[in-house]
């Protein structure tokens, strides 16, 4: 256990986190229905559904219940499933593209649902504006604000020009214009998921942590051996994203770690935060790099983005990310910075999540790879998981399942730099177009 952090990253969220509930170790030989691996959005959730639909589930988390990307990210609860999913129209056809776009809005729904049944604390606020970076990019909005008015979407969007946008969005004046979705909004991570952990215990799941996989012994039954026991299940759920290392190497090639790294400001006054962000509205441009950053409740500008495929994270997160911050936000050059972090998400090559089963192993189960749309996504594919486990079929899954995953070349070794290089084209092309 001693190899392993011992608690949360030293973020904002940890500092202000409403309970942080431990759980046990894993000692001993249990069996269930359904073993999970990983104690974030994905595997918390996945649990809650198989244990509503009756199956006994044991959960191992090998550090804290939301150490990883769902305690320590942006808190950003946006609509959409991966990039660009109408592209995929020739491994779904046109009512699976359909079903993406609809489960794109159904799962961020899903969250509110869940938070509101379960009366989950979390700073939930709604409000969203996509900013665009360019004119190009702002006239793409209007054909995007059709396309949800086509899907049937009932929350409130509205186009924002270049010169409104300071007085209704942010005060700023780099951006070229934006699109308000209210149907989208903002949250305290960290809270949300241990909300849900605690939702699944009292469904009865077991929950462990500091209990990392060592090894899986596959079979009708599969085993997962731990420091100090040992769980057998009829299915198995890898729920681990960027952190599945080696455990499965079918999947682990698939998906690319990469940092993502925010800071947060000390509080500012009422008056500040109403200047800065006037209508409390999560932000998040359009750059390849892109920012991403939002108000707190308790008036803080968190603000992050800078994703790094190099595999090293920055000497100073706070020195790397506050020019960043001040080239939006000059008038916070005398602001002190109380927080900062970074983290690993999931990226993979088609910028689409990935769930499904093994081939080779049909009684194990996977969802990873949500490139930045983890919030709702996770909650979304746990759905899914539980709906095939249960009833040994998800159509939604098979959906999912229908677009194909490229494993990442390279190996371990080669694929953060070769990814990091390919990255930094796509960036000076952006800088030179």
């Amino acid at each position: 256990m001693n190899q392993y952090t011992q608690e949360h990253a030293r973020s904002y969220y940890a500092a202000s986190a409403r309970a942080t509930t431990a759980y046990p170790e894993l000692e001993g030989d249990l069996s269930a229905d359904v073993c999970v691996i990983g104690g974030g959005f994905t595997g918390v959730n996945t649990a809650i559904e198989l244990a509503q639909r009756g199956l006994s589930v044991v959960l191992l988390e090998s550090r804290r219940i939301g150490w990883g990307a769902s305690g320590r990210n942006g808190g950003q609860l946006i609509r959409g499933i991966g990039h660009a999913v109408e592209g995929f129209s020739r491994y779904v056809g046109t009512e699976g593209v359909r079903y993406l776009q609809r489960a794109g809005i159904d799962s961020v729904e899903l969250v509110r649902q869940r938070i509101g049944e379960h009366g989950i604390e979390c700073d939930l606020r709604w409000g969203f504006c996509e900013l665009a970076n360019t004119p190009a990019q702002f006239a793409a909005f209007i054909d995007e604000q059709a396309d949800l008015a086509e899907l049937g979407y009932v929350h409130q969007t509205r186009l924002v020009g270049p010169d409104q946008i300071r007085q209704h969005v942010v005060n700023t004046d780099i951006y070229a214009g934006g699109l308000i979705d209210m149907g989208s909004g903002h949250l305290h991570p960290l809270d949300l998921v241990q909300g849900e952990a605690r939702l699944a215990a009292s469904l009865g799941v077991r929950i462990f942590e500091y209990s990392p996989a060592l090894e899986i012994m596959h079979g009708p039954t599969a085993q997962v051996r731990c420091a100090n026991g040992t769980v057998r299940a009829g299915s198995l759920v890898l729920g681990c994203n960027a952190h599945l290392d080696e455990l499965e190497q079918r999947l682990s090639g698939k998906v690319l770690p990469a940092g993502s790294y925010i800071i947060a400001t000390e509080p500012v006054s009422a008056e500040v935060a109403a200047e800065l962000i006037p209508q409390n509205l999560a932000l998040c441009d359009q750059k390849v790099g892109l920012d991403y950053y939002r108000l707190s409740t308790d008036r803080r500008l968190l603000f992050g983005g800078a994703c790094h495929y190099s595999g090293r994270d920055p000497a100073d997160i706070a020195a790397y990310m506050r020019p960043k911050m001040l080239k939006v936000f000059p008038q916070l050059a005398q602001v002190r910075i109380d927080y900062q972090w970074g983290g690993k998400i999931g990226i993979t090559a088609n910028r689409f999540p990935q769930v499904g089963r093994l081939k080779q192993h049909p009684n194990v189960f996977y969802a990873q790879g949500y490139s930045g749309h983890g919030l709702n996504v996770t909650h979304w594919c746990a759905k899914l998981l539980g709906e095939a486990i249960h009833a040994g079929h998800s159509q939604g899954m098979d959906v999912f399942s229908g677009v194909p995953h490229m494993t990442f070349p390279g190996g371990p070794a080669l694929r953060s730099p070769l990814l990091a290089l390919g990255m930094f084209w796509y960036r000076l092309r952006e800088m030179l177009g």
